[in-house]
């Protein structure tokens, strides 16, 4: 999250072999991300910026974000239709922004669009799935939003891949998070705001409540558990980290040292 402090707590905790993404509020908008990219960049990281259609105001816009993350060298995107209830412009989704990416004749090797394993409370099903489809040939990856549940998540991917969505799929999970640092955050930077990012992740509000309702090393093994169900599209997982960077690496690390990799198998790493 492009917080206060977020490059020294990268620097300080993470190391440059990890690979980053960093998101968009509404409360600091595009340009504060866009910074945090480059500087990243510089210190040697693979960064994945952020790039919600709705924040854009027009195609000239678009070109000018594209040049200056081509000047930065960055060679990965997450394009996402974003929560703002109005567009600032032109682009009302992902799929709009995804083709004026491509009339702008980005760099980008890596495009990351969005799935939904359980839905979406202000989309339906059937335009989750067109709309994924339609992007589908200009990514090429894909990352989901949070969902605990390892079950609905593979069915879902399973599906993806019956319908010949061939992508390889990231699983979003958070972290080791502090639920009290999550809701804090969440209220004070914007991430929605708030109140529609929680209604967008539908069980996430009541699993950090519950005192034991999330154990990221219990979902992650239920996924990897889970992977050899889905035809192999289930890649591995991009880990939300709600500010937590020391603890979500230390948990990582922590996590890879107790695999066995034998069990872990070739296709979830």
């Amino acid at each position: 999250m492009p917080v206060r402090n977020a490059e020294r707590e990268v620097l300080e905790h993470v190391p440059a072999t990890v690979p980053l993404t960093v998101t968009v509020t509404e409360a600091r908008g595009i340009d504060t991300t866009l910074e945090l990219t480059e500087r990243l960049t510089r210190h040697g990281y693979a960064v994945a910026p952020h790039l919600p259609a709705r924040q854009f105001i027009d195609k000239e816009h678009v070109a000018d974000v594209v040049a200056r993350l081509r000047e930065a060298r960055v060679r990965s995107v997450f394009v996402i239709g974003g929560d703002a209830p109005r567009p600032a412009g032109a682009f009302a989704d992902a799929y709009a922004l995804l083709r004026a990416m491509e009339e702008a004749h980005h760099p980008f090797e890596e495009i990351g669009v969005a799935g939904y394993p359980e839905g979406h409370p202000a989309i339906s099903r059937e335009a989750l799935d067109l709309s994924l489809k339609q992007k589908a040939p200009m990514a090429t990856h894909v990352i989901t939003q949070i969902c605990f549940d390892a079950g609905t998540t593979a069915n879902w991917a399973a599906g993806l891949a019956r319908a010949g969505v061939d992508l390889p799929i990231h699983v979003g999970m958070p972290g080791p998070v502090n639920r009290q640092k999550l809701m804090r955050i969440s209220a004070n930077i914007g991430l929605g705001p708030s109140a529609r990012f929680l209604r967008k992740q539908r069980s996430l509000l009541w699993r950090f409540l519950l005192p034991g309702g999330h154990d990221p090393t219990k979902l992650a093994r239920r996924l990897g558990a889970a992977a050899s169900k889905t035809g192999g599209n289930l890649r591995g997982l991009h880990i939300f980290t709600f500010g937590e960077l020391r603890q979500t690496e230390l948990w990582r690390r922590r996590l890879l040292s107790s695999i066995d990799p034998e069990r872990a198998g070739p296709s979830f790493q």
